[in-house]
Protein backbone atom coordinates (compact mmCIF):
# COMPACT_ATOMS: atom_id res chain seq x y z
CA UNK A 1 0.00 0.00 0.00
CA UNK A 2 0.79 3.30 -0.84
CA UNK A 3 0.14 6.17 1.27
CA UNK A 4 -0.16 9.46 -0.76
CA UNK A 5 -0.24 12.98 1.63
CA UNK A 6 -1.30 16.13 -0.14
CA UNK A 7 -0.84 20.01 1.16
CA UNK A 8 -1.13 23.33 -0.78
CA UNK A 9 -4.60 23.73 -1.46
CA UNK A 10 -6.15 27.33 -0.74
CA UNK A 11 -8.89 30.01 -1.76
CA UNK A 12 -7.25 32.75 -4.63
CA UNK A 13 -8.17 34.98 -7.08
CA UNK A 14 -8.75 34.27 -10.25
CA UNK A 15 -5.28 35.13 -12.32
CA UNK A 16 -3.50 33.58 -8.94
CA UNK A 17 -0.95 30.68 -8.28
CA UNK A 18 -1.09 27.80 -6.08
CA UNK A 19 1.03 25.28 -6.00
CA UNK A 20 0.01 21.31 -4.47
CA UNK A 21 2.31 18.95 -2.98
CA UNK A 22 1.81 14.81 -2.11
CA UNK A 23 4.16 12.82 -0.32
CA UNK A 24 4.29 9.44 -1.14
CA UNK A 25 5.28 7.24 1.11
CA UNK A 26 7.06 4.63 -1.56
CA UNK A 27 7.76 4.89 -5.12
CA UNK A 28 5.71 4.28 -7.99
CA UNK A 29 6.38 4.82 -11.64
CA UNK A 30 3.26 6.72 -12.40
CA UNK A 31 1.85 9.55 -10.64
CA UNK A 32 -0.67 12.16 -11.25
CA UNK A 33 -3.51 14.73 -10.02
CA UNK A 34 -6.89 14.51 -10.58
CA UNK A 35 -9.98 16.83 -9.99
CA UNK A 36 -13.31 16.42 -8.32
CA UNK A 37 -16.65 18.88 -8.12
CA UNK A 38 -19.27 17.89 -6.28
CA UNK A 39 -22.09 16.02 -7.84
CA UNK A 40 -19.29 15.23 -10.97
CA UNK A 41 -17.14 12.69 -12.21
CA UNK A 42 -13.39 12.99 -10.83
CA UNK A 43 -11.47 13.85 -13.78
CA UNK A 44 -7.31 13.36 -14.44
CA UNK A 45 -5.83 16.52 -14.97
CA UNK A 46 -1.62 15.88 -15.28
CA UNK A 47 -0.16 12.67 -14.87
CA UNK A 48 3.99 11.78 -15.40
CA UNK A 49 6.13 8.72 -15.44
CA UNK A 50 9.61 8.77 -13.71
CA UNK A 51 11.68 10.77 -15.94
CA UNK A 52 8.76 11.92 -17.77
CA UNK A 53 9.89 14.66 -20.45
CA UNK A 54 6.65 15.34 -21.75
CA UNK A 55 3.81 14.76 -19.02
CA UNK A 56 0.23 14.31 -20.05
CA UNK A 57 -2.47 17.67 -19.28
CA UNK A 58 -6.20 18.18 -19.87
CA UNK A 59 -6.39 20.87 -22.35
CA UNK A 60 -8.70 22.95 -19.66
CA UNK A 61 -4.85 23.41 -18.46
CA UNK A 62 -2.00 22.82 -20.68
CA UNK A 63 -0.42 26.35 -20.55
CA UNK A 64 -1.24 27.13 -16.71
CA UNK A 65 -0.60 24.14 -15.32
CA UNK A 66 2.83 22.29 -14.55
CA UNK A 67 3.74 18.81 -13.05
CA UNK A 68 6.70 17.96 -11.58
CA UNK A 69 8.67 14.92 -9.24
CA UNK A 70 11.24 15.32 -7.00
CA UNK A 71 11.97 11.34 -7.06
CA UNK A 72 14.49 11.57 -4.06
CA UNK A 73 11.88 13.48 -2.04
CA UNK A 74 8.80 11.34 -3.07
CA UNK A 75 7.26 14.04 -3.43
CA UNK A 76 4.75 15.20 -6.64
CA UNK A 77 3.90 18.12 -7.33
CA UNK A 78 1.34 20.59 -9.43
CA UNK A 79 2.29 24.11 -10.29
CA UNK A 80 -0.86 26.07 -10.84
CA UNK A 81 -1.12 29.18 -12.40
CA UNK A 82 -3.56 31.78 -14.29
CA UNK A 83 -6.26 29.89 -12.15
CA UNK A 84 -9.84 30.48 -13.13
CA UNK A 85 -13.13 29.75 -10.93
CA UNK A 86 -13.79 26.92 -13.41
CA UNK A 87 -10.45 25.32 -11.45
CA UNK A 88 -12.28 25.23 -8.38
CA UNK A 89 -12.43 21.59 -6.93
CA UNK A 90 -10.43 19.08 -5.03
CA UNK A 91 -7.77 18.20 -5.98
CA UNK A 92 -6.54 14.58 -5.39
CA UNK A 93 -3.20 13.09 -6.00
CA UNK A 94 -3.21 9.51 -7.38
CA UNK A 95 -0.27 6.95 -7.99
CA UNK A 96 -0.44 3.79 -10.09
CA UNK A 97 1.36 0.56 -8.90
CA UNK A 98 3.92 -1.67 -11.02
CA UNK A 99 3.06 0.05 -14.57
CA UNK A 100 3.11 3.20 -16.69
CA UNK A 101 1.23 5.91 -17.21
CA UNK A 102 -1.71 5.40 -19.64
CA UNK A 103 -3.71 8.29 -21.43
CA UNK A 104 -6.22 9.24 -21.26
CA UNK A 105 -6.25 8.98 -17.44
CA UNK A 106 -8.93 6.51 -16.02
CA UNK A 107 -9.81 6.60 -11.98
CA UNK A 108 -10.03 3.06 -12.04
CA UNK A 109 -5.84 2.69 -13.57
CA UNK A 110 -4.72 4.49 -10.25
CA UNK A 111 -4.49 2.09 -7.03
CA UNK A 112 -3.75 4.85 -4.22
CA UNK A 113 -5.39 8.05 -3.82
CA UNK A 114 -4.73 10.77 -0.99
CA UNK A 115 -7.61 12.59 1.32
CA UNK A 116 -7.58 15.61 -1.09
CA UNK A 117 -7.53 19.40 -1.04
CA UNK A 118 -9.56 22.11 -1.79
CA UNK A 119 -8.83 24.82 -4.42
CA UNK A 120 -11.20 27.71 -4.76
CA UNK A 121 -10.79 30.22 -7.38
CA UNK A 122 -13.43 33.67 -6.60
CA UNK A 123 -14.07 35.76 -9.96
Amino acid sequence: QVQLVESGGGSVQAGGSLRLSCVASKYTPCMGWFRQVPGEEREGVASMNTGDSRPYYDDSVKGRFTISRDIAADTLYLQMNSLKPEDTAVYFCAARSGDYCRIPMVVSDYQHWGQGTQVTVSS
